[in-house]
């Protein structure tokens, strides 16, 4: 969540850098820098950002698995029985 707090010109941020860093760091929340009053650029730490990042690849993870069992409860895609059978018989592998 962006609090007006963390709403800053991009004039203000350039002019003290440092000063903005520091709070990016501590709270690990974005801050909007506005270019004529309208928002244009979102900074953030980088670990903030990276995690970010890592709970993006697990919604999307838990998303395809979801797919994948809405798939299978309707009865749709192969046993992988069959699959493997499919794979013997196309390698030239021995069943075991």
């Amino acid at each position: 969540m962006i609090k007006l707090d963390d709403i800053h010109s991009l004039n203000e941020f350039q002019r003290d850098a440092t000063t903005h860093i520091k709070p990016l760091k501590k709270t690990g929340r974005p801050a909007v820098l506005t270019i004529n009053g309208k928002a244009a650029l979102v900074v953030q730490d980088a670990s903030a950002y990276q995690s970010i990042l890592d709970m993006i690849d697990r919604a999307e993870a838990i998303a395809g698995i979801q797919k994948g069992l809405d798939s299978a409860n309707r009865g749709e895609g192969e046993g992988a029985g069959d699959v493997f059978a499919r794979l013997r018989k196309k390698h030239k592998i021995a069943a075991e």
